[in-house]
């Protein structure tokens, strides 16, 4: 026989919530691959789904943002699932637990600490998980994370307790200061021997400085990266296109070609 299906109660997130852990408790005790999986099996599928609500936001499609929100959302329920078969934490648990971190994290909401502006909460945001234990301020940051992404949240961390330039005249001379530094390690007009881990550890500085600046104005470097990556793509694409149409192939076409093409895709 069928299972019963939970019915949709709507505007009422405690019973919407509620449906998913109903699902989700029989598939894991009825569906064989539900049934299998564990913390370490799931781990790289929550990234994928990860990197595709990333991408429907980045899209602006809020039906996808919709569907990959509830697709995170699973997963982080199928986790404490797995978790309470082991007696070692609850739904329950993990959601009180991110309540009262928000809680103590927010004494100017639920205390009588006084803020002036965001800068001050991230302050003490920082002191307080300092207090809750953690060794490092940067000590929060994920030694995963996408190194661009990492740059960003190193900053931002060191920027909260007030470690951080005055102006962003005084951090773009340091993007021009680490780009002479590079330039002198990979000399682009003298013909000479490049010491490439040199060059590559000054390009990394530049990076960063760079990252730093984007903060400083209000840029996401990712985001601005990725939106590059797809213009890029779009472009190389109509060359792909256009050549096809004319019964070309790439390789074949001189860049002059190509670039008559990469200038029409500019102005789409």
């Amino acid at each position: 026989m069928p299972n019963h299906i939970p019915p949709i109660t709507a505007a009422d997130p405690s019973a919407a919530f509620q449906r998913l852990l109903t699902v989700l408790d029989t598939l894991r005790t009825e569906c064989p691959w539900d049934r299998k999986q564990t913390m370490e099996t799931l781990r790289h599928l929550t990234i994928e789904e990860t990197y595709e609500l990333s991408d429907a936001i980045l899209d602006g499609d809020l039906t996808e943002v919709k569907k990959e929100l509830g697709d995170v959302m699973m997963h982080l329920v199928f986790y404490a699932k797995i978790a309470s078969e082991t007696n070692d934490f609850t739904i329950v648990d993990v959601l009180n637990s991110v309540c009262d971190k928000l809680i103590n994290r927010h004494p100017h909401i639920y205390g009588d600490v006084e803020v002036q502006d965001e800068n001050d909460v991230k302050r003490n945001w920082e002191q307080i998980k300092l207090k809750e234990g953690n060794k490092s301020v940067l000590g929060g940051v994920p030694a995963s994370l996408p190194a661009l992404v990492k740059a960003s949240r190193i900053q931002e961390k060191a920027r909260g307790i007030g470690f951080d330039w005055e102006n962003k005249t005084q951090v773009w001379e340091k993007v021009e200061e680490e780009l002479q530094e590079f330039k002198n390690e990979y000399n682009v007009v003298d013909n000479e021997a490049i010491d490439l881990e040199k060059a590559e550890s000054e390009f990394g500085d530049l990076i960063f400085s760079l990252v730093n600046y984007a903060r400083f104005i209000g840029i996401n470097p990712e985001n601005a990266l990725e939106k590059t990556n797809r213009k890029f793509i779009k472009r190389f694409q109509y060359i792909e296109s256009k050549a096809k149409d004319n019964g070309k192939a790439l390789q074949d076409m001189t860049l002059a070609e190509m670039d008559v093409y990469w200038n029409e895709a500019k102005k789409l």
